[in-house]
């Protein structure tokens, strides 16, 4: 990593947490330059906005795989809720902290168990965490464990990662448990993008916890 930048590209091919606690440690301060901004990234705002517009004001609400940040600053104007930032880097954190859009922030692992009693959240969001490289469908298990009844979710999971690591056959085993469950099909990124993954597209998932 010392010998190059890092970029989306290395991103996805991360293979353990501690790989992603690596790049991101690199990556955190140019991050919403070198990424967020030039490749266009448009699925904070879509999370933020769909979550304003499903969650009927539930809340405190918690940001699955922060980073710096982005999607709480996406929420819509007007929106208020109380939110809290989960990421395993320290340092996407304290660029998210700094921001002064959550509540608080943690430092926690989505491979095992986090830091969070159970059902502490009312909403449960994430913008690019379920994604290559980084996190497959066995942390909804965790999610759902911190999440009240009737907690509201809006996930994005990207396309081929769904299909890749088998996220329909984790939400079929989840159905007595959610309750409206639908999914939009979005791009990830907008017209300025540029790439090989500037078409890629993600799945929204909506779901309540029972």
């Amino acid at each position: 990593m010392a010998d190059e930048k890092p970029n989306l590209e290395g991103a996805y091919a991360l293979q353990t947490p501690e790989d992603n606690l690596t790049l991101y440690a690199d990556w955190a301060e140019t991050y919403d330059q070198t990424f967020a901004a030039a490749m266009d990234y448009r699925m904070p705002q879509v999370i933020g906005a769909l979550y304003a517009e499903v969650a009927g004001g539930r809340s405190p609400v918690l940001d699955v795989g922060a980073g710096t940040g982005l999607l709480a600053e996406a929420m819509p104007r007007g929106a208020a809720f109380e939110i809290d930032a989960l990421d395993i880097s320290p340092d996407m954190l304290e660029v998210a902290g700094s921001k002064g859009v959550y509540r608080r922030t943690i430092e926690g692992d989505l491979t095992g168990r986090l830091p969070i009693v159970d059902g502490s959240y009312g909403g449960v969001v994430s913008a690019g965490t379920f994604t290559h490289g980084h996190v497959g469908p066995e942390a909804l298990d965790e999610l759902m464990r911190v999440a009240q009844g009737g907690a509201q979710f809006v996930l994005g999971v990207n396309a081929e990662h769904f299909e890749a690591q088998g996220f329909a056959a984790k939400f079929d085993s989840l159905e007595p448990d959610i309750t409206g469950f639908e999914i939009r099909t979005v791009p990830i990124y907008g017209a300025r993008a540029e790439g090989d993954h500037r078409h890629d597209a993600a799945h929204v998932v909506f779901f309540a916890k029972r």
